[in-house]
C-alpha cells in the first residue's frame, strides 16, 4: 500500500531519480526553458522552486555561502549555481513564489507520452512585455502626464474643429439654397 506517498517516483530508484531531476534542473537554469514529459516537469517544479527560493535569502555573507553550498549539493554544477545566483536571483527578487510555468504541448507520437514545456516565468519575453506595459502607466508622475495630456488634447481639438467645420458648411449651403427658393 502507498497511503500518503505523494512523491512521483517516475519509474526510477532514488539515486536515478535524483540524478534525473538534478540534470533537468541544471538544463532549466542554463536554458531558461526545456521540453520534457508532463510528469517530469511536475516533479522538476517541486525540485527547482525551493532552490530558487534559497537564492533570495541573502542577509549575511555566512548565509550567502551557506545557500551556495546547499544549492550546489542539489545541482553539482558550478556554472548552473553561478547562473542561478547572478542572473536568475535578481530577476525573481520581487516575486513571492511560482518561479516556473508548465505549458502542455500535446502527446509524443512515439510512445503517446504527454509533453510539456517548463520555463522560468521571468525569462519569457512574450508574457513579460505585457506585464511591464501594464505596470508602466501606474508609475508616471504629474510632470510626465502634462506633456502626454497636451499631446492627447491636440488631436482631440483638431478632431472637434474638423467636426465643427463639417457641420457649419452644410448649414451655410442650406441657408444659401433656401434664400433663392424664398425669393
Amino acid at each position: 500500500m502507498r497511503h500518503g506517498d505523494k512523491i512521483n517516483n517516475l519509474g526510477r530508484k532514488k539515486a536515478h531519480r535524483e540524478a534525473l531531476l538534478s540534470n533537468l534542473a541544471i538544463q532549466l537554469i542554463t536554458h531558461k526553458r526545456i521540453v520534457t514529459t508532463l510528469a517530469k516537469a511536475k516533479a522538476l517544479r517541486t525540485y527547482v522552486e525551493p532552490l530558487v527560493t534559497k537564492t533570495k535569502k541573502t542577509a549575511s555573507k555566512e548565509e550567502i555561502s551557506h545557500n551556495h553550498r546547499v544549492v550546489f549539493s542539489y545541482l553539482n554544477d558550478k556554472a548552473a549555481v553561478k547562473e542561478l545566483f547572478t542572473v536568475v536571483a535578481p530577476k525573481i527578487a520581487a516575486r513571492p513564489g511560482g518561479y516556473t510555468r508548465i505549458i502542455k504541448l500535446g502527446i509524443r507520437p512515439g510512445d503517446n507520452a504527454e509533453k510539456a514545456m517548463i520555463e522560468l516565468v521571468d525569462f519569457n519575453e512574450i508574457y513579460g512585455n505585457a506585464v511591464n506595459a501594464a505596470a508602466e502607466p501606474a508609475k508616471k508622475t504629474r510632470r510626465s502626464k502634462a506633456p502626454a495630456a497636451k499631446k492627447a488634447e491636440a488631436p482631440a481639438a483638431e478632431a472637434s474643429a474638423a467636426v465643427e467645420t463639417a457641420t457649419e458648411a452644410p448649414a451655410e449651403t442650406a441657408s444659401t439654397e433656401e434664400t433663392p427658393a424664398a425669393e
